[in-house]
């Protein structure tokens, strides 16, 4: 069946809008210094989300019934590529992380009670959440968790060490993945539980310095909380789905949410390759411009082949989801993963050589781009998860040769004699 990425004039325009809107209105933003003055903030940035809104492309990943466009996922990897161009976009959109796949977590296996104290809060923008499952020793194998949660009458009682809980300083509740049943496997016995972070127990340590953020976090944004939950008690209803869920829920919020990563890394390397080629016809040395000297040439070139493969992977997952669901494209989720994280990598890293000191500094997003870039190998599963996920995925369509040892030398056999053969006829025939 054939690949089809197009869409009708009308999201086109909308298309058109959101560039326009991204660069003129959100790019800006990039030099305030407002980082730790909410009210400031929201002032800014709430006529923006309004004029989203406005345009029907609030909350875009989610089905109309839930106030989202229900634009599928092809439309969204078009929209993601544009709103990856700036850190702060996706917020302005309602689409930020954690708490859009929470938000498609609670749509899909949320209550209508759960649906109403918290996913629509969520999606309104009047509450912030975060995803708790990371823990020091389980971090790329989840069956490994140890944080657990005993049900205590018409309670859960949590207890356990987690970390890199992105936004969890700044959250208004956690969706914790806890083992709620030890004597099964895993993939049976944990389950995600919707934790308030004012319940006593919660001792929100610290948010982990990194690459991403080494003089601490955003405020706005949050950063990778490091969390302690010390009998911590909440209701037995806040259980989201039933018990044993918890993996397969995760799934369902990780399997969207890896490729809307992939879909937002195609704008950020696009910005940075534009960067690079405005630079490279610009700056003059050694007797010419960048643009003229075989190197720059080469990674130019690389740069462009490798964005444009990842482009269309990215899109082609797209349509696989939209045609057939995300379990389906779990195999080209996973392509796209590492490949998208290896060409954004790459991208900035050339950018970032091409501007020489400039590229550097602060004075340019590309260093900023180029921590965050890192990170992208290894949040939502490393590289090396999706890649062994990949390869057992593709191994499953072939079968063995029997006896193994005998197969390409009795190959190899058969078709010299048949060869010989054929020789022997056209030498008689002449």
């Amino acid at each position: 069946m054939a690949w089809d990425f197009e869409t009708e004039p009308a999201f086109e325009a909308k298309l058109a809008w959101m560039r326009a809107f991204v660069r003129e209105e959100i790019w800006p933003l990039e030099t305030l210094d407002v980082q730790g003055d909410e009210a400031t903030w929201r002032r800014i940035t709430d006529p923006l989300k309004q004029q989203v809104k406005d345009q029907g492309l609030w909350a875009a990943h989610l089905p109309p019934e839930l106030g989202g466009g229900g634009f599928g996922q092809v439309k969204l990897g078009l929209m993601h590529e544009i709103l990856g161009s700036c850190l702060f976009a996706p917020s302005i959109f309602g689409n930020q992380a954690p708490d859009s796949g929470n938000a498609e977590l609670l749509a899909v296996g949320g209550n209508e009670d759960q649906k109403q104290r918290w996913m629509q809060p969520l999606l309104d923008g009047k509450l912030r959440s975060a995803f708790s499952m990371t823990e020091p020793g389980a971090g790329a194998d989840p069956t490994l968790l140890k944080t657990s949660a005993l049900r205590d009458g018409d309670e859960w009682v949590i207890n356990g060490h987690k970390w890199f809980t992105s936004n969890g300083s700044i959250a208004d509740f956690l969706i914790v993945m806890v083992v709620t049943n030890p004597d099964v496997h895993p993939y049976q016995g944990s389950s995600m539980i919707i934790v308030p972070t004012d319940t006593p127990g919660v001792d929100i340590l610290r948010d982990v310095p990194t690459m991403e953020h080494p003089s601490g976090p955003v405020p706005k944004f949050g950063g990778h909380s490091e969390i302690i939950y010390r009998d911590v008690r909440v209701p037995y209803e806040n259980l989201v789905g039933r018990e044993g869920d918890g993996f397969v829920l995760a799934q369902k919020r990780l399997g969207p949410g890896r490729i809307h990563h992939c879909m937002r890394w195609l704008g950020q390397s696009r910005r940075a390759f534009d960067m690079m080629c405005e630079r490279a016809v610009s700056r003059f040395t050694h007797g010419s411009y960048l643009a003229e000297k075989q190197m720059i040439q080469d990674w130019i070139a690389e740069s462009a082949a490798e964005m444009q493969a990842a482009r269309l992977m990215t899109l082609h997952a797209a349509w696989k989801m939209d045609r057939d669901g995300a379990s389906a494209a779990r195999t080209e989720i996973g392509m796209i993963k590492f490949w998208g994280a290896r060409a954004l990598y790459n991208v900035i890293d050339r950018a970032i050589q091409v501007h020489g000191s400039l590229g550097y500094s602060a004075d340019l997003p590309l260093e900023a781009m180029y921590r965050y870039a890192r990170a992208a190998r290894i949040y939502d599963g490393p590289d090396e998860v999706h890649k062994v996920t990949v390869a057992r995925q593709i191994l499953k369509g072939y079968q063995p040769v029997d006896p193994p040892t005998e197969h390409v030398p009795t190959r190899r056999a058969a078709a010299l004699e048949k060869f010989a053969g054929l020789l022997d006829q056209a030498t008689a025939d002449l």
